[in-house]
């Protein structure tokens, strides 16, 4: 790490009232990032040094930071974060704590359901087509990713796809999207992390092997935020996958939440309507 990296760790104390560091936006949020990374890595090596065991179920808002989330497997060989780790996550694990019984865990589409069929062949017709897509079909997601019943859908291939979407979505234009692939491909695409249960809530990020065929999908450092689908995969994005797979041999596709920024997801049909109006994309449901 850099000088400026471990100035700004060891001040960060003394709060912004006493501490301005002379650096760019861009610095402080690199060397906030080392500062989570350090502090992280220091509490799981305790937990793991305490030897209770080599399993981790991580919650908090901070098990959504998919960089920090890469140093975990060093500790701990089964991981595994809930959709929705934040305070919404943990007030359902207060309860489940109280509960005091085994639980299964069923799976993040727990909200408001749009009645009807995934429509597989509404989203193949427009994707075929070069066209982003937007799906609201199913129960919503229980958390902040969208994972395939409220997304905003696209062709990973190609050098405009990211700037086409970042314009929908009112984002910087330097950042990219979340791929969604097949999970039996991923390791054809992506070296992997190991020792996590899942990787199907994007809570991750992975290398991508490919970097100049999918440039959407690919951050500045080389990894992707990576959602992987597995055969009982209780949403229709498997079904999709599949048969884009057989149409296009890419398994795998952009990911990005049905929302604008500043903006909440679309919820239920009327949202979905709303969207597409103002946006100009089409939304199936």
């Amino acid at each position: 790490r850099n000088k400026q990296q471990l100035e700004f760790f060891d001040n960060l104390h003394l709060g912004c009232l006493k501490y301005k560091p002379g650096m760019t936006d861009f610095q402080v949020a690199a060397s906030a990032q080392y500062v989570i990374e350090r502090l992280l890595s220091t509490v799981m090596e305790k937990a793991r040094t305490a030897n209770i065991s080599k399993n981790l179920v991580y919650m908090g808002g901070v098990a959504l930071n998919c960089s920090a989330n890469e140093h975990l497997s060093k500790y701990f060989n089964n991981i595994w974060i809930m959709p929705n780790p934040g305070d919404a996550g943990s007030a359902l694990g207060a309860a489940a704590l109280a509960y005091g019984g085994r639980l299964k865990w069923q799976g993040p589409y727990l909200g408001t359901n749009i009645p009807g069929e995934y429509p597989v062949n509404a989203i193949l017709d427009e994707l075929m087509s070069n066209r982003i897509v937007g799906v609201a079909s199913g129960r919503a997601e229980f958390g902040p990713r969208a994972l395939g019943n409220r997304s905003l859908l696209a062709d990973p291939r190609g050098e405009d796809i990211k700037d086409r979407v970042n314009k929908i979505k009112r984002r910087q234009e330097f950042r990219p999207f979340a791929p969604v692939i097949l999970e039996e491909y991923a390791d054809k695409y992506f070296d992997m992390p190991q020792g996590w249960a899942s990787t199907e809530y994007m809570q991750v990020v992975a290398r991508c092997l490919r970097p100049d065929h999918f440039p959407a999908i690919v951050h500045q450092d080389g990894t992707s935020r990576i959602q992987t689908v597995p055969k009982d995969c209780p949403s229709g994005i498997r079904q999709l996958l599949e048969k884009w797979f057989v149409l296009t041999d890419c398994p795998m596709l952009l990911n990005t939440s049905l929302n604008i920024k500043g903006e909440p997801m679309v919820n239920d049909r009327a949202d979905a309507d709303r969207f597409e109006q103002r946006y100009q994309v089409k939304v199936c449901s």
